[in-house]
C-alpha cells in the first residue's frame, strides 16, 4: 500500500507540470519524499548555467575538457593528460575533475560525457602513491573522502558517462570507470582493484561497484586475489561492454565511445535522464517500488514538447529535432 500509495504521490506532483531538464532534480525530491529513506540519493541538479561550446577548452595541465561540435555537440570529453604519472589520481586532479563534473552538471546542453586517457598505454594508475607518500597521516583521510566524493557525483551525473579505457585503469582508475554507464576497453588494456596487494581495500566504491557490475562472487575473487584482467576478459565478466582491438594510435576504445555517444546523441535528451534516474534509482530497491519509480520518471516525458516532436517526426516521416524541452 505504501508503494502504491507513493506512486499516486509521485505522479499527481508531476501530472500537471510543464516539462524541461530541470524535472531531474526536482523528481529526485519527490522520489524521495514519497519514499522516504528506502533509497540514499546524492543530488545530481540539471539546471543552472549554460556553457558555450568550444573545441577544445582547457582545463589544466591534468585534465582536458573538450566541448565537441558540429554533428558531435552535445558530447563532452574529459581527458586525463599526467603522462609522468600514468594519470595517477592527485589533489590537483580530483580538483580540476569535480570543478568539470559541477561544469557539465548544470548544462543542459551536454547529452554524454566520455572520459578518456590523453596518455598512451594508460587510463589511471589510480591514487598518486608518491604524492600519498607526502602527506601527513591527518591529510590522508580527507583527500580519500574528497576523491570518494567526485567518483560519487560522477556516477550521478544526470546524463550518459562512458569511460574509454585504453591502457592500464588500476585501483582508484577502475574505480573511476565503474561509477561510469557504461565502459569500453581496448583488447589490450588492463584492470584491477590491486588495493589488497598494499593491504588497504578499494575506498573509492570498489567494494560496492564491482560486485553491482559483475557479481558477488566473481567481485570476491577478483578483489581478493587483487587479481589483473584484460580488455578480453573484462568483457566475458560484464566488467565492461565492449572490448575493441587496439589501433596504431592507441585510443580505439574512445572512438567506440564516440560511436556510442553519436548512437545517444539524436535521442531525446530528457527521455535519456528520465530512463537513466529509474534504472540507477531503481535497481536498489524492490521491484514494486522500481515500478512506482519508472512511472513517475514516465509522468515527466509525457507533457514534454520533445515527446510531441518526436510523435510529429514519425508521423511526417523525417528525424526528430529535440530541444530538451
Amino acid at each position: 500500500m505504501a508503494v502504491l500509495a507513493g506512486c499516486r504521490v509521485l505522479s499527481q506532483a508531476f501530472r500537471s507540470q510543464t516539462n524541461s531538464l530541470d524535472g531531474v532534480c526536482r523528481l529526485q525530491d519527490a522520489i524521495n519524499h514519497a519514499f522516504g529513506n528506502k533509497i540514499h540519493y546524492v543530488r545530481s541538479a540539471a539546471h543552472g548555467g549554460v556553457r558555450q561550446y568550444s573545441s577544445d577548452s582547457k582545463s589544466g595541465d591534468d585534465l582536458i575538457v573538450r566541448y565537441l561540435d558540429g554533428d558531435d555537440s552535445g558530447i563532452v570529453v574529459f581527458g586525463l593528460n599526467r603522462p609522468k604519472a600514468k594519470n595517477a589520481i592527485s589533489k590537483n586532479l580530483v580538483n580540476l575533475m569535480s570543478e568539470a563534473v559541477e561544469s557539465v552538471k548544470k548544462n543542459n546542453k551536454v547529452r554524454t560525457v566520455v572520459i578518456c586517457s590523453m596518455v598512451p598505454g594508460i587510463f589511471c594508475a589510480g591514487a598518486d602513491l608518491k604524492e600519498r607518500a607526502k602527506m601527513h597521516q591527518s591529510e590522508v583521510g580527507p583527500f580519500v573522502t574528497k576523491a570518494r566524493g567526485l567518483i560519487t557525483e560522477l556516477g550521478n551525473l544526470p546524463m550518459p558517462t562512458i569511460a574509454a579505457i585504453d591502457g592500464a585503469a588500476l585501483g582508484g582508475g577502475l574505480e573511476m570507470a565503474l561509477a561510469c554507464d557504461i565502459r569500453v576497453a581496448s583488447n589490450s588494456a588492463k584492470m584491477g582493484l590491486v588495493e589488497a596487494k598494499l593491504a588497504i581495500i578499494p575506498g573509492a566504491g570498489g567494494t560496492q561497484r564491482l560486485p553491482r557490475a559483475i557479481g558477488v562472487a566473481l567481485a570476491k575473487e577478483l578483489i581478493f586475489a587483487a587479481r589483473v584482467v584484460d580488455g578480453t576478459e573484462a568483457c566475458k565478466l560484464g566488467l565492461v561492454s565492449h572490448s575493441v582491438e587496439q589501433n596504431k594510435s592507441g585510443d580505439a576504445a574512445y572512438h567506440r565511445a564516440l560511436e556510442l555517444a553519436r548512437e545517444f546523441n539524436p535521442q531525446g535528451p530528457i527521455a535519456i535522464r528520465m530512463a537513466k534516474l529509474a534504472i540507477n534509482q531503481g535497481i536498489e530497491v524492490d521491484l514494486k517500488t522500481g515500478l512506482a519509480i519508472e512511472e513517475a520518471c514516465y509522468a515527466q516525458v509525457i507533457p514534454t514538447k520533445d515527446r510531441l516532436e518526436g510523435l510529429a517526426a514519425f508521423k511526417e516521416k523525417r528525424p526528430p529535432r529535440f530541444k530538451g524541452e
